[in-house]
């Protein structure tokens, strides 16, 4: 299924130089930014976990609890937010879910009992349930085709930037400066808040389609039509496998460290971060390999493996120094490096009038293992007392993710001219 379509006046009017810019590189900035602030605020609760399982008198698997519900309501909201993006308008729907995000941030600080901190957890993820697929439909609409992995990577490095930036801060107010575990929740709702009106003020939007003509686009472009395609499909199982493993890491990883690695508390977020950096130049590099390549399926046999051997890693190698060299590893080749070439395939297979539909799909099923993982690492902790376990079982689960992208089905016209 191609998306190769003949720019229409409002995609030129979304698309056009301002000040001298191309509208796409705004588009990019503008994204990448909004992805740093909705992953900063997510894992400033990981380097803080120990201290509100101290508080609350919490298990490792009511920890877990805390990152599965906030998954649970974002993954829940995707499907309806791209699709209703695709209908109304997709600002319409991306800027109030970031404003309720960063307020209900705060609220999170506020909290004085688990069942409260649970509950604000929850519309904070509501919130950002609104981001992925609006987000993505605009983006993939404005990027040219032969900039589609690139495009996606820039974006997607700022996912990387907000978990160093929630990991460092969060370490960084909470125990240098002796704040303690509140104060991030309240540091990063604030600039939250900014980034959501700055999104209203310079995304411009390819205005909606209207009557007959909308309606022959929803025709083509269905639910169930996204569904049948089976290129989709073999690529919403590769995100699901592959988010299982980096949501365990990202939630998991600090404490981890600490509490089975004697990392002092002051250096975990510094180190947790590693995977985010270093994930940067990696994503950049493969999606211009992609993009180059025109074809996506290579670089998935060449990224997984690695990625797999680097999670086994962390939890077998005894010394620090080379178990530190794997965390780098699996930033470079793992979840980060894989999600441009994954979102460039669901945009070569998917009609752009539908492309909030399709990539809401895509991060529903994506950030369902993000509500098993979290949990199941707890459950595996709590039930062997380390661990070490989940990180074989992340690897295993990658490696079930690259058998089904064996039956991706793509050629090189498809994927360099879509």
């Amino acid at each position: 299924m191609s998306s190769i379509t003949t720019p229409d006046r409002g995609q030129e009017a979304a698309t056009e130089r301002r000040a001298g810019i191309p509208g796409w590189w705004i588009t990019v900035a503008v994204f990448w930014l909004g992805w740093i602030f909705m992953y900063a605020d997510r894992t400033i609760l990981n380097p803080v976990m120990k201290d509100i399982q101290t508080e609350f008198g919490l298990s490792a698997t009511q920890l877990g609890i805390i990152s599965s519900a906030f998954f649970l309501s974002y993954a829940l909201l995707q499907v309806p937010a791209g699709v209703l993006g695709d209908r109304i308008g997709r600002k319409k729907v991306l800027v109030p879910g970031f404003l309720l995000f960063g307020l209900f941030t705060a609220v999170s600080g506020m909290a004085r009992s688990f069942a409260t901190f649970i509950a604000a957890r929850v519309v904070t993820g509501a919130g950002q349930g609104t981001y992925y697929g609006p987000q993505y439909g605009i983006a993939a609409e404005q990027i040219p085709a032969r900039n589609r992995s690139l495009g996606s990577a820039l974006i997607n490095s700022g996912m990387a930037f907000g978990i160093a930036l929630g990991l460092m801060v969060s370490s960084w107010v909470a125990h240098s400066l002796g704040y303690g575990w509140r104060a991030p929740f309240f540091v990063m709702a604030v600039p939250t808040v900014v980034m959501a009106l700055l999104i209203w003020w310079l995304i411009k939007e390819n205005p909606r389609p209207l009557g007959a003509q909308a309606q022959a686009q929803s025709n083509k472009a269905s639910f169930v039509a996204l569904l049948k395609n089976r290129n989709l499909l073999v690529t919403y199982v590769m995100v699901f496998c592959s988010l299982f493993g980096f949501f365990m890491i990202l939630t998991w990883l600090p404490y981890y460290l600490q509490t089975e690695r004697g990392i002092p508390v002051k250096e975990i977020g510094n180190i947790s971060s590693l995977v985010a950096w270093v994930s940067i130049p990696g994503g950049l590099l493969f999606a211009q390999v992609s993009d180059k390549l025109g074809k996506r399926k290579p670089l998935v046999f060449v990224l997984v493996p690695i990625a797999a051997a680097s999670l086994i890693s962390i939890a077998w190698l005894q010394d620090v120094n080379q178990v530190i060299a794997a965390i780098c590893v699996y930033g470079f080749f793992g979840k980060l490096a894989l999600d441009p070439v994954l979102i460039a395939t669901v945009a070569d297979n998917t009609p752009k009038e539908s492309y909030g539909t399709a990539f809401g799909i895509f991060n529903f099923v994506g950030m369902s293992s993000s509500i098993l993982a979290p949990t199941i690492a707890g459950f595996v902790s709590d039930a062997t007392g380390s661990l070490a376990t989940n990180f074989y079982i992340s690897a295993a689960v990658l490696a079930v993710g690259m058998i089904g992208m064996g039956f991706l089905r793509e050629t090189p016209k498809q994927a360099a001219t879509a």
